[in-house]
């Protein structure tokens, strides 16, 4: 999908040198699935303490022979 963005250059062009990346377009795909995998990450964060889970950790850790 094509779209026209205003990105400032400085900006873009440190990020792709501090990635290691060689072009725009990976920068920008990069940067996108960071802030998604952050997002994820913080909403399982959010969850701590707040999951009820009934589970018997010695017998779940047992293996069976």
């Amino acid at each position: 999908m094509r779209t026209t963005l205003e990105i400032p250059e400085e900006l873009l062009e440190e990020a792709r040198k501090a990635a290691r990346l060689s072009t725009k377009r990976e920068t920008v795909v990069a940067g996108l699935n960071e802030l998604l995998r952050k997002a994820k990450r913080d909403d399982l964060r959010r969850l701590a303490g707040h999951v009820d889970m009934k589970i018997d950790l010695r017998k779940s850790r047992q293996r069976p022979l």
